[in-house]
């Protein structure tokens, strides 16, 4: 097994605390219909708990938001690794946030579409394939402008779980 993906996020994670981003106001809303912007980026790490498990890096932006500042457009993207085949997937999601941003914890719940795919996925006739996902999370602030997210994510209509 090559060696050169693990160093990479050895790499990664011994340096994401010392990286630091730059602080920028939220783009300004005025209530209702749409606002696209930035509001947030995440990048995530977890397990995929599906037959042999495999590591999970994602990275997300929080795009904008649509008719109310608590449904909000959130693209994605995870590579699934360590396991038997890398697996990939996209997902464009909405989700509703329980409480506005100024509260220091905001439980929120999403669905939206997610494509996958996986090491070799030309020669399968069911790949890439076009899941339903689900995703139930939680935001903690921990200072201005820096969350810890805690989700759990349900995906191909409840046959994964992340």
């Amino acid at each position: 097994m090559p060696r050169t993906p693990i160093v990479a996020c050895l790499i990664l994670l011994l340096g994401v605390p010392r990286l630091r981003g730059q602080e920028e106001p939220l783009p300004s809303t005025s209530g209702g219909s749409a606002a696209i912007g930035l509001y947030g980026f995440s990048a995530m790490g977890g397990v995929d708990l599906e037959g042999s498990g495999q590591a999970i890096a994602a990275v997300a932006i929080d795009f904008g938001h649509l008719f109310t500042e608590r449904l909000r457009v959130r693209p994605s993207g995870e590579i699934g690794f360590l396991g038997t085949d890398n697996t990939y997937l996209l997902n464009f999601e909405l989700l509703y946030r329980f409480t506005d941003d100024s509260q220091l914890a905001v439980p929120y719940v999403g669905t939206g579409l997610g494509l996958s795919g996986r090491d070799e996925c030309g020669s399968d006739d069911g790949c890439p394939g076009l899941w339903l996902q689900f995703v139930l999370g939680f935001e903690m602030k921990i200072r201005q402008h820096v969350s810890w997210l805690l989700e759990y994510h349900p995906a191909d209509a409840f046959r994964r779980h992340r």
